[in-house]
């Protein structure tokens, strides 16, 4: 049975990987409700595959434990598990045909031949390849063949899907297209799933939450929205999107000094001294003048399309500005600007 709304489907308790003396992975503890897709993120060799290949057996911890569906597996083989594993590399087998790719699983535990065309058919049409049952990996697209994997994983209904960097071998149009179609299927069938990247806007997009990762710890635990917008800690704020770090400098219990210009923000913590974290599009751009929190010099624009990235020198530290690429068509290198910082969006850290 899936787990329930007191019983995740996945909980790591105290999870540990050393190597020699390198913590991979320090002490993880996670839980995973029914349907919900979790990305973990990092940066290499942060320790999100490690925990992934822990989950799904292939690597062995060195303390705590992995349940899944309320049982200890954490001594259990891979096959053992009750888990689907789509490898970063597809790891499909050459050959079979793609229908033979997706029955390997169902053949391979006694499943009946009806049981087995019928589950088969099932997959193909939730991944959108009927007409091409009978083509082998070698005659698919990138695309195709991470469908393949996808509906192979799927075969026997695990209760937990893991998913290595399944997208990290595509181009940028077509990793767009398969994160939005491994979505809709995680939303279709409704399996908890683990997604293992190292792109955090991938990470912004897909998921229910998201784990971020750092030198084996996790950072913050938290919706997408919750981690862009309020950052547990510098590296996150620095990781996830892009962010200007600012040297702050506490001034009263709801004020704080960046640089000669002061911000009504209520700082955490008893420290007197820390940074402030500043999303791009919290800045606004206007003409110089006694309005503006900040006087600044533009250094360089970059256009987004729809967007500008705008680059500037403000006081001795450098700031970044999105803004509409109508406005940013004004700007040039050189050109003093006022800068309005929104200190409701502002994050003392």
């Amino acid at each position: 049975m899936p787990g329930t709304a007191t019983q995740p489907v996945v909980h790591l308790d105290r999870l540990r990987r050393t190597y020699g003396n390198v913590v991979a992975v320090n002490d993880v503890t996670l839980s995973i409700a029914h349907g919900e897709l979790v990305c973990l993120v990092g940066p290499s060799g942060c320790g999100k595959t490690t925990t992934l290949k822990m989950i799904a057996g292939f690597v062995q911890p060195t303390g705590g434990h992995i349940r899944i569906d309320g049982k200890d597996v954490t001594g259990l083989p891979p096959q053992k598990r009750d888990t689907g594993m789509v490898f970063q590399n597809y790891a499909l087998f050459p050959h079979l045909s793609v229908a033979e790719n997706i029955a390997f699983g169902p053949r391979n535990v006694g499943m009946s031949r009806s049981e087995i065309a019928a589950r088969v058919g099932e997959l193909l049409d939730l991944v959108q390849m009927p007409a091409l049952a009978d083509r082998y990996p070698n005659e698919l697209s990138g695309g195709q063949q991470q469908r393949v994997a996808l509906a192979r994983a799927l075969a026997l209904r695990p209760a937990v899907l893991l998913l290595d960097e399944p997208l990290s071998n595509l181009d940028a149009k077509l990793r767009l297209q398969m994160r939005e179609e491994i979505r809709s299927v995680v939303t279709n069938t409704h399996v908890t799933t683990v997604f293992v990247t190292h792109d955090q806007e991938e990470a912004l997009a897909i998921a229910d939450r998201i784990v971020v990762m750092n030198n084996g710890n996790i950072e913050q635990v938290g919706s997408p929205i919750d981690v862009y917008e309020t950052p547990a800690t510098r590296f996150v704020a620095q990781f996830i999107g892009t962010c200007n770090i600012l040297p702050a400098r506490r001034v009263g219990d709801a004020e704080i000094e960046v640089g000669p210009a002061r911000l009504p923000l209520r700082p955490s913590g008893s420290w007197s001294e820390g940074v402030v974290a500043i999303r791009p599009e919290s800045l606004r751009i206007v003409e110089p003048g006694a309005a503006a929190t900040l006087a600044a010099t533009v250094v360089r624009i970059v256009f987004l399309g729809p967007t500008a990235q705008v680059r500037m020198e403000a006081e001795g530290f450098e700031l970044i500005a999105m803004v509409p690429a109508t406005q940013a068509r004004a700007l040039s290198p050189a050109t003093r600007v006022g800068v309005l910082i929104d200190a409701d969006r502002a994050r003392w850290l």
